[in-house]
């Protein structure tokens, strides 16, 4: 099992997770601009990280 890839696939699921959230409250018209800012960049982060993580690690079978 690798660690890396499973931990890539985490961080991309919580990142369109955070991206998921931050469109539902716009979508909301919700006046926490800071928190929506603040959760949609941590999840582009995380998103991108994942993607990074699974792409870049070889499978050693």
């Amino acid at each position: 099992m690798n660690v890396k890839r499973t931990f890539g696939t985490i961080l991309t699921v919580l990142g369109i997770a955070g991206l998921l959230y931050t469109g539902y409250q716009l979508m909301q018209k919700s006046e926490a601009y800071t928190n929506m800012a603040v959760v949609g960049v941590i999840g582009l982060i995380f998103f991108f990280a994942g993607i990074g993580l699974v792409q870049n690690t070889r499978d050693e079978s």
